[in-house]
């Protein structure tokens, strides 16, 4: 990471800097389908599952080897096509981007390299889950600690609220379920237009910006680091 930054940009991953959520991708087509992952993206968002339950339910009905659900998620998945831009215009300017997803560390730091290239995907922190794969390519994900998430994504931000004087401001971008513990510890949280994540902020009254793509998220993270423009006037719903 780079050294005492003022600005951190933390940013899930599935369908935020993902046009296409990797997941999703391989529940729908090599899994239980897309009517019953909707049903259980639901139960999560009214409090009936947890996510870690719901998520380890989708992931278990893949049966598909590993490594080809790598290379299907390389071959399918695109990422948002204002994301590599604002990532060299983030590190011009010494801010770091953060990738913080309920996914898997492995499937995301592939799709990175094939997209952006080695020397990005080794530059770009991964805080995400881990994967268990055996010899005969079947696997599990690995959770990166034992919350209902499976990953608390509150977590990576929490220490950053406690510095005080130097603590950086922090940028948070997501769109569903699995962000709604990072939305309250951060500074300005962008939430994808039309995805749960909104839903969830207007019921708690959480602060928020929508974005439609990261082009939306550049334009505004860009105005407060040069002054032309404030974190407060940035939020839509206050």
């Amino acid at each position: 990471m780079a050294r005492n930054p003022k600005y951190i940009v933390f940013t899930d991953w599935d369908g935020t800097v993902t046009l296409t959520d990797t997941n999703d991708h391989l529940t729908d087509n090599l899994g239980l389908g897309p009517e019953r992952r909707r049903w259980l993206n639901l139960q999560i968002l009214d409090g009936n599952w947890t996510f870690r339950d719901a998520f380890k339910s989708m992931l278990d009905s893949v049966d598909t080897p590993f490594d080809e659900c790598v290379e299907m998620i390389k071959r399918d998945v695109k990422l948002d096509p204002g994301f590599e831009k604002f990532y060299y215009w983030a590190k011009a300017n010494n801010i770091p981007v953060v990738v913080v997803s309920s996914g898997m560390k492995p499937i995301i730091y592939a799709l990175l390299e094939h997209s952006l290239g080695k020397e990005a995907a080794e530059d770009i922190d991964i805080i995400a889950n881990d994967t268990l794969v055996r010899e005969d390519g079947s696997w599990d994900i690995i959770w990166r600690d034992d919350t209902d998430f499976g990953h608390d994504k509150s977590i990576c931000l929490k220490p950053y609220n406690q510095l005080g004087d130097n603590r950086p401001v922090l940028f948070y971008c997501g769109d569903g379920v699995s962000d709604v513990s990072a939305a309250k510890e951060t500074d300005l949280l962008f939430a994808k237009e039309g995805r749960d994540l909104i839903t969830y902020c207007e019921r708690e009254d959480v602060k928020y910006t929508t974005f439609g793509g990261f082009r939306d998220i550049h334009k505004v993270v860009q105005g407060i680091v040069e002054g032309h423009g404030t974190i407060d006037q940035a939020v839509e719903n206050s």
